[in-house]
């Protein structure tokens, strides 16, 4: 329940603003003005308790409390490690960001890249920090983190060794904004160990909120170089590099003159004529500004002469030391992969008109409710989290006919919070999403939960590529206009994750949450004293004797009999709580026991059940399995979304996934329970009610 609650809570807090980059979330409620103020008064250095400078923020194997390479650790602020200890000294620049003894350069090559943007560097490191004005032993930064932005507080002791950082450390020694920010991000993730072992993407992504995209050069797309020019235009971060084959290979530099292993930037795209030709150029930047592209259209290059001068000094003009041309064509042999980040438009400082629309759902995979697996598991697959998307506008540029109109986007699927669950042997899960043309009667409607039967019959439109297990998985599409359902899975059934679907779009697009709507229409037999047989009047009052009442306990006998002698349930017998359960649901008069009629009325409702349940019992096997409770529910006249069909699953299906009879009517019999008192206390049926704490209590420990 109050992991239920937090959720509610934090959604309710998302839709009133908070987690944008003007006003992130506060991560574990830690507000850096307020400690920082409070240490400034008491004259005390900021000690942080949620991630305490001690063994268990190193790691939990390789860095765990008794590994060998955590002996002689000792955490120091930076006034303990050198005289004049500085935040940012002349600008933070990529010599700031030097590796130590932990496998993070992909994260450190994120941040280096940070150097090359002001704009989105002040907002990763806020200004106004320092180790001279106001210093109290606390800093903070901000990040992006599966649709919000959040701000971290961490102090400053740093785990250092003979009197050296271990880690991130500058190249002078006395500059601290680069060791601080790891430390950050290690806290995020739960310790400096999770952040072994990533791609400088991801770093990317949680430093700016875009999607990514991830090429290889030797499969390059035909109109991969439009690609870049838009992605340029749109003020995208671009990366490209080199694999590696062996260790011998890391920054070895090539006979002309790049280097292997190495991060370069892509800063530009340019097509110029040469000889009567059109020739595309690409220019690229290497962040050491040291080893420059020795080949055609280098700096000193023959091609440069045989291209008006006013283009060629144009292009001068734009590159500075560090950053080369070269053709496209080599651009496409030599280098072996090219990483877009596509920046959102919070991120983005330009006016210009050429920036990404965002589409953002967040879901999970329960097992037994949402957690289908791929296409392969045919009578899963359909109970996957569904989203539709409605695309009405084409690009400004398509390149279909004027009857076919085209939309670019990009589809992203980010699972969260994995590298939090190393410690508990959970890591990354393989997973990937398709989308389908969505059928007309299922447009625009949020209570459709498309059925195996679709997808049994309809191929999907656009699919990600191979599933695979990786933080992100992203594909740049072209549909026509358009509605289209995106369903998201992991690789097998079964398996729980949370995740992030981002649709990034050149123009807007409309969307919905499939299965959102939450409403219900039970059997309700309408039956009199008349309608009930004399056989069924005699077993009544044999059990209800002078009363003319039943209760609970009777109840319960006379149903574990009855179901004792079907060998076609596997039943533990009801239990006394749902008995009472179903007192609360048929009792009318508020006595806590039931009539002729309202038992009459309830003995239905239980036979109806008991169909229901036939039915979804497939294989004869006296349960059903948990996932086909979204069907069960929806014959029984129930519309619930995700998030109630998971806390179903993991309140009534046992280990096994399997749901036994009793416990499928204990669920019904719970469900027609609330939404009876929902009904009964939302007087003017605007789907809102108002409680008291002690109102709310009644309401719920029925």
């Amino acid at each position: 329940m109050s992991g239920a609650a937090a959720k509610l809570a934090k959604d309710r807090a998302t839709a009133d603003g908070v987690g944008t980059p003007k006003n992130p979330v506060k991560y574990l409620n830690q507000d850096f003005e307020e400690l920082r103020a409070q240490c400034l008064a008491s004259k005390t250095l900021f000690k942080d308790d949620e991630f305490p400078a001690c063994p268990s923020a190193l790691g939990y194997k390789d860095l765990g409390p008794n590994s060998p390479k955590t002996q002689g650790i000792v955490w120091k602020r930076p006034t303990e490690i050198c005289d004049n200890p500085q935040f940012i000294v002349d600008g933070a620049t990529r010599g700031d960001i030097c590796q130590g003894a932990l496998g993070d350069c992909w994260l450190l090559a994120a941040i280096a890249s940070l150097t090359l943007d002001q704009d989105i560097l002040s907002r990763v490191v806020p200004e106004n920090q320092s180790f001279q004005k106001n210093y109290a032993g606390i800093f903070h930064y901000q990040f992006w983190q599966y649709g919000e932005w959040v701000d971290v507080v961490v102090d400053d002791r740093l785990p250092t060794k003979d009197g050296h950082l271990l880690f991130v450390h500058s190249a002078e020694g006395n500059e601290f904004w680069g060791a601080l920010l790891e430390k950050a991000y290690a806290k995020l993730n739960g310790s400096y160990e999770a952040l072994t072992g990533g791609t400088t993407i991801e770093g990317f992504e949680d430093f700016t909120g875009g999607i990514s995209e991830v090429y290889d050069l030797k499969k390059a797309p035909a109109d991969l170089y439009e690609i870049i020019q838009k992605a340029l235009k749109a003020e995208s971060l671009l990366g490209c590099s080199i694999d590696i084959t062996n260790a011998y290979d890391t920054e070895a530099i090539t006979s002309r003159k790049l280097v292997k292993g190495h991060a370069y930037s892509v800063t530009g795209a340019e097509e110029v004529v040469y000889k009567g030709q059109t020739v595309q150029l690409i220019r690229v930047r290497n962040p050491w500004g040291e080893v420059e592209w020795n080949g055609p259209w280098s700096d000193e290059a023959p091609e440069w002469n045989y291209i008006d001068p006013k283009v060629k000094a144009a292009l001068d003009k734009q590159s500075d030391d560090g950053e080369f041309w070269m053709a496209f064509s080599d651009f496409i042999k030599e280098y072996s992969r090219l990483e877009i980040c596509n920046l959102s438009p919070d991120t983005l400082t330009s006016k210009e008109q050429h920036k990404w629309n965002i589409t953002l759902f967040n879901g999970s995979w329960v097992r037994g409710s949402t957690a289908g697996g791929c296409q392969n598991y045919p009578a899963t697959f359909w109970t996957n989290p569904q989203f539709q998307i409605k695309l009405e506008e084409a690009d400004h540029d398509h390149d279909g006919s004027s009857k076919d109109p085209c939309c670019t986007l990009i589809v992203g699927l980010l699972q969260k919070n994995r590298r939090r669950q190393r410690k508990i042997g959970e890591d990354l899960l393989s997973i990937g999403f398709a989308l389908y043309k969505v059928p007309k009667e299922a447009q625009d409607k949020t209570d459709v939960h498309l059925r195996n039967d679709f997808f049994q019959t309809n191929l999907s439109a656009a699919r990600s590529d191979t599933y695979i297990n990786m933080r992100e998985v992203s594909k740049r599409m072209k549909l026509p206009i358009g509605d289209y359902l995106i369903v998201p899975s992991t690789f097998e059934p079964f398996k729980n994750g949370d995740f992030c679907l981002r649709v990034f779009s050149e123009k807007a697009a409309k969307s919905l949450e499939v299965g959102e709507v939450v409403k219900a229409n039970p059997y309700e037999p309408q039956i009199s004293d008349q309608d009930v047989s004399a056989d069924f009047k005699n077993i009544f009052q044999k059990m209800a004797g002078d009363k003319g009442e039943i209760n609970a306990k009777d109840i319960q006998a006379i149903l574990n009999k009855l179901l004792a002698r079907r060998t076609d349930l596997k039943s533990t017998g009801f239990t006394l709580v749902t008995c009472r359960e179903m007192v609360s649901l048929m009792d009318m008069d508020g006595t806590g026991t039931l009539s002729l009629v309202e038992f009459r009325t309830l003995w239905m409702k239980i036979q109806k059940y008991l169909d229901i349940f036939s039915k979804a019992d497939t294989d004869k096997s006296g349960t059903m399995d948990a996932h086909e409770m979204r069907t069960a529910l929806y014959n029984a006249g129930f519309n619930v979304n995700n998030k109630i069909q998971q806390s179903i699953a993991q309140r009534y299906a046992s280990r096994d996934l399997t749901v036994n009879f009793d416990a499928f009517i204990a669920c019904m019999t719970r469900l027609e329970t609330l939404f009876k008192i929902f009904k009964l206390l939302d007087k003017d049926g605007s789907g809102h009610i108002d409680l008291t704490v002690p109102e709310w209590l009644c309401a719920t420990l029925v």
